[in-house]
């Protein structure tokens, strides 16, 4: 079973690469996972322009290559300015419901205060909508104070919060694999 982890921050010392980091950890510890992740700090993007020719750019190739093979995906935003991140959803941009139907999705933000989140993560079930993921009902706000100083997430309760996040997708995403390689084999 494939996971697609999608770190969706462009700031290369972000609160929500720690919490990817987190995520990854946690699905680390199943053997019957195997991990691809694309970050769009480091995995850069054009801006989508619809062209045929963006296709060929080797950002744009790994990211829908990875996307294709994902049984599911664990996605992760900042909150900026009441929604997720721009370049994440670039990302999405250059997805489509081929890439996302069928497949669970759990998401989860990093907030800058103590009251952010909500926002990214309603904007991305918006987007996920229209590409016919399914989303997981569960999600995950993080804080700051959930950090250390190196920005790797110490809260032990929202360790096991991911834990739990993490069981439900891998759950679903078994479940939905078999059933399409049940439905290639028909």
């Amino acid at each position: 079973m494939k996971i697609l982890l999608i770190c969706g921050s462009a700031t290369r010392t972000s609160r929500t690469r720690g919490l990817i980091q987190a995520v990854e950890r946690e699905l680390r510890k199943r053997s019957d996972v195997e991990l691809m992740s694309f970050d769009v700090g480091k995995d850069v993007l054009p801006l989508y322009d619809g062209s045929e020719a963006q296709a060929e750019d080797e950002a744009v190739k790994r990211l829908r290559s990875c996307a294709e093979q994902a049984d599911g995906f664990y996605i992760c935003s900042p909150e900026y300015h009441a929604g997720m991140s721009g370049a994440l959803k670039k990302t999405f941009d250059f997805l489509s419901g081929s890439h996302f139907r069928g497949k669970p999705v759990a998401i989860s933000a990093a907030s800058g205060g103590s009251k952010g989140g909500v926002n990214a993560l309603n904007n991305m079930r918006t987007v996920l909508r229209g590409v016919y993921a399914l989303v997981l009902p569960d999600q995950i706000i993080v804080d700051p104070d959930h950090f250390n100083e190196q920005r790797e997430l110490v809260n032990e309760e929202m360790q096991k919060r991911i834990q739990g996040i993490v069981d439900e997708l891998c759950q679903y995403a078994r479940s939905l694999a078999a059933g399409r390689q049940q439905q290639l084999q028909a």
